[in-house]
Formats: C-alpha cells, sequence, structure tokens
C-alpha cells in the first residue's frame, strides 16, 4: 500500500481504490503536534525560510528592475528604452523574451533540483542571474538587450518552482501555505524596495560617465553572485542528511513526512511517474487558475512604475510611490496565507483575494483618467489581491499531489505554464499609447483573468469537496482512515 503512495501515485488515481489503514499512520501525524516537533519546525524555519525568502527577493529585484530602468531618468533622456534606441514594441519583445525562456526552462531545472542537490543547484542559478543582471548594464541596443534578457530567464526559470518543491522535503501539507507566502511575499517587498532603490541610485545619473539605469543593474546583481556563495554553504538539503539536527531531530523530520512530503533519498522521476502525473486531468485546472494569476503578476511587476507615473507623478517621484502598494501586499499575502492553512481552506481565500484584485483592476479601469487618488487606491487593491492569491493556490496544488517526483513535475508544469507563458500576455496588455487614458486596455484584462480565477477556483473546490465526500463514505464502509483532498 504505501509503495503505491509514494512511487507515483496521485491523490486522483487512490482517492478510492486505496485507504490509508489508522494503524499505518506515523504517530506523529495521529494527533497534536508534540513539543519536540514545534521545536523542530521553528529549528527548520530559522534556518530555511529566511535563506529561501533572501534568495527569491534577490531574484524578483533583478528580474522585475528593468521595469525601473524603463522610466529612471526619463525626464534627462537618459533612461533604458532612450539610450538603447528602443521603440515600445521592441522594449516588450524583450521582455517577453524572458518568459519565453523562463517557460522553456523551468521542468528541467527542477529535474536537476533533484540529481544535483538544492543547494548546489540555486547556488549555481543565483550566480549566474547575478552575472547576468550586470551584464544588462552594458547593453546598448534592442539586440543586446533581448540576449541578456533570454539568458536572465533562462537561469531564473528554475528558482521559484524549484523553492517551492525543495519546500515539500521538509514541511507538511498544512504548513506550507503559509512558507510559501513568506518567500512570494519578499517579492513584494523587492517591489517595494525596487522604487526605493531607483530613487537612490537615479540620483547617480552620469556617474563616472554611466547612466542612472546602467548603475542600477550593475549594483543589484553584485548582491546575487555574492548571497550564492551562502547559499552554496548554509542552505540544507534534505532533513535526513542535515548536520544541525540531532538524530532524533532526522527522525522526528523523517516520521511527520512519512506521508506528506517528498523524500531526499527516494528516486528521481521515471517515465511512469511523469505519464500518471502528465494525464491527471484535474491538474490542469490548477494550471489554469496559475495562468489566470500570471498576467496581473507580470504586468504589475513590471509595469507598475508606469502605471504610478500616470497618476500624477513624474519620474523618480513615480519610482517611490511605487513602494506603498507592495507593502500592502506584503501584509495581506502573509495574513491570508496563514488563515488558508489553519482553516484548511486555500481554494476559498485564493478566490477572495482574486476577487479583491479584480475589484481593483475594475476601479482603476472605469474611472475617469484623472481620478487620481481614487484609481491609486485601486492599484493598492489589484496589487494586494493578486499576490496574495499565489500562496494559497501553490499550497492547494503541492497538498494534492503525492510522491515526490510527481510534485517537483507538477509545480514545474504549474509555473511553466503560468510563470513562464501565463505572464505573456502581461506584457502587452499596457499600452504606452494609454498612458493618458489610465491604461484601461491593460486595467480590464486583469480583472477578466481574476474573475475567470474566481470561477475555476470555486468549481475546483466543489469538486474536491464532492470526492471528499465519497472518500468519506468508502472509508465508513471498508473501515479505514483515507487520505482526503486538501481544501
Amino acid at each position: 500500500m504505501d509503495s503505491k503512495l509514494e512511487e507515483g501515485a496521485t491523490a486522483q488515481q487512490i482517492d478510492i481504490d486505496v485507504g490509508i489503514l489508522k494503524d499505518d499512520i506515523p504517530p506523529s501525524q495521529a494527533g497534536p503536534m508534540s513539543e519536540a516537533e514545534k521545536k523542530l519546525l521553528r529549528k527548520q524555519d530559522l534556518r530555511i525560510i529566511p535563506i529561501s525568502a533572501g534568495i527569491y527577493f534577490l531574484c524578483f529585484l533583478d528580474r522585475s528592475n528593468i521595469g525601473n530602468a524603463k522610466i529612471l531618468n526619463v525626464s534627462t533622456n537618459d533612461d533604458l528604452q532612450q539610450t538603447a534606441d528602443m521603440s515600445n514594441k521592441q522594449f516588450n519583445v524583450a521582455l517577453m523574451v524572458f518568459l519565453v525562456a523562463y517557460a522553456l526552462f523551468e521542468v528541467p531545472s527542477n529535474i536537476l533540483l533533484k540529481k544535483l542537490r538544492p543547494s548546489r543547484w540555486l547556488a549555481f542559478l543565483m550566480f549566474c542571474w547575478g552575472v547576468t543582471t550586470m551584464c544588462m548594464g552594458a547593453t546598448h541596443s534592442f539586440a543586446t538587450v533581448t540576449g541578456v534578457r533570454f539568458l536572465l530567464g533562462v537561469f531564473e526559470a528554475g528558482l521559484f518552482p524549484g523553492l517551492v518543491y525543495y519546500l515539500t522535503f521538509w514541511y507538511r501539507h498544512d504548513e506550507r501555505s503559509v512558507r510559501v507566502a513568506f518567500i512570494l511575499a519578499s517579492s513584494t517587498l523587492a517591489g517595494a524596495f525596487g522604487g526605493a532603490i531607483a530613487y537612490g541610485i537615479g540620483h547617480m545619473n552620469q556617474t563616472a560617465g554611466l547612466a542612472g539605469w546602467r548603475w542600477l543593474f550593475i549594483l543589484e546583481g553584485i548582491p546575487s553572485c555574492l548571497s550564492a556563495l551562502l547559499v552554496f554553504f548554509f542552505l540544507p538539503d534534505y532533513p535526513e542528511s542535515a548536520g544541525w539536527l540531532t538524530e532524533a531531530e532526522k527522525d522526528i523530520a523523517v516520521q511527520r513526512l512519512y506521508h506528506e512530503g517528498s523524500k531526499g533519498d527516494h528516486p528521481s522521476m521515471t517515465w511512469q511517474d511523469a505519464k500518471s502525473t502528465l494525464t491527471d486531468w484535474r491538474l490542469y485546472a490548477h494550471y489554469a487558475m496559475y495562468f489566470a494569476v500570471s498576467p496581473p503578476f507580470a504586468s504589475l511587476s513590471l509595469f507598475a512604475p508606469s502605471i504610478t507615473s500616470g497618476l500624477g507623478y513624474v519620474d523618480l517621484k513615480a519610482q517611490l510611490m511605487t513602494v506603498p502598494p507592495w507593502v500592502v501586499a506584503y501584509v495581506c499575502q502573509i495574513l491570508v496565507a496563514i488563515s488558508a492553512d489553519r482553516f484548511n481552506a486555500r481554494g476559498l481565500h485564493a478566490a477572495g483575494c482574486a476577487l479583491v484584485g479584480a475589484i481593483g483592476f475594475i476601479v482603476s479601469a472605469a474611472l475617469p483618467a484623472d481620478s487620481y487618488k481614487a484609481r491609486y487606491g485601486g492599484l493598492i487593491l489589484a496589487t494586494a489581491g493578486s499576490f496574495s492569491s499565489i500562496p494559497p493556490m501553490l499550497g492547494w496544488l503541492t497538498s494534492n499531489v503525492v510522491s515526490t517526483a510527481s510534485v517537483g513535475l507538477a509545480i514545474a508544469i504549474n509555473v511553466s505554464i503560468g510563470g513562464g507563458f501565463g505572464q505573456i500576455p502581461g506584457v502587452w496588455i499596457y499600452k504606452a499609447d494609454e498612458a493618458k487614458k489610465g491604461y484601461p486596455t491593460g486595467h480590464w484584462t486583469n480583472a477578466g483573468f481574476l474573475l475567470f480565477l474566481v470561477f475555476v477556483c470555486l468549481g475546483l473546490r466543489v469538486f474536491y469537496g464532492r470526492k471528499n465526500k465519497a472518500l468519506v463514505a468508502h472509508g465508513e464502509r471498508e473501515g479505514v482512515s483515507v487520505r482526503l483532498y486538501k481544501l
């Protein structure tokens, strides 16, 4: 029975045919968490979450700073777009090329993470994208900007799905959403700090003969290169090999993840694992939801400075006014994720946040272009709602896939479809010629995507609820305790 659970079977494949006997459940999962488990969890959190959040902070900073560079020192014609002599269309193509590379390299990167160990692979990726970011400071044309952005997409592709997959080696289902939220929330901090950093670096324009945007890329790439060494030496790979855990703590860590986590000593993905994951059609509802949230994610990440510059703020002030929406989004992400895990209601939380985000975009699109304060409030709602819906969705997906190999592949596909191809529409919907109109096309499009997310999310929640009722009935008939879908 256990082999069927752990060697490639998805939750859907075992939902009626196989239950988990009560006697098979390890003691660590049979009741409330013990003091030893709580101590272990705190120890893991202090070691893993700050490093993981720091990695993603730098990743997001190096990815999205091109949005800051686009308008940095625009009043003196020293911004990236004018310096590199790029049209609006060419600038968007450069953004899109990053996303194409990002989508293509998600799956192979997650496979390599398992084969080469998380600390080694993530450190390698981090050093490479840091160097690539610094190289952006030397670009001088559409061709060079596009080429460097493609390489940045290659190296950053494996980071976020890799971190989400990595957490499954350390945390149970009902512990992941909030940890994913802390990691993902670092992207909102990066958005906030990115605007503040760009505001400061903008005053370095023409220092040593370099435009401010060149200094932006150079100075923001250096921390990633240096931090790669810290990741290599200090990011733990798996609980069973962590030297900073006692033998008793290692045993507890392995036992508590017996049915609810990935295993470092399990073999890498086989064709049967891949086939079972690719043909598990309910997972495509998860992928569709992540696709739908990705255009708002991408457009807000890349065009927040442009959006605020269309709200009556100019040049460096526009950079500074991107900070409040990101700060609010950070707080909301953490609170929503905690609540979603606590009440086992990831689907409802994701749907509710997406609805708030849609309302924010509708407000921004429907009000007159000169209603600056109200539309700025809409931007805050849109940012907070869109970003807060993501951690519950990722926690929901990883909680409803069973085997080590299936989790890695499902996460990679999810982020590839959503984080890669799903972000491409977000590159094109904020049209430069609509700046004076308040970017209505971008706002309406994002609202539509988020409303679609709400619809799919609620539908999947109903589906899982019905499946659970059937599972409970099956368990009562057979006298077994069955694994239920997380809601």
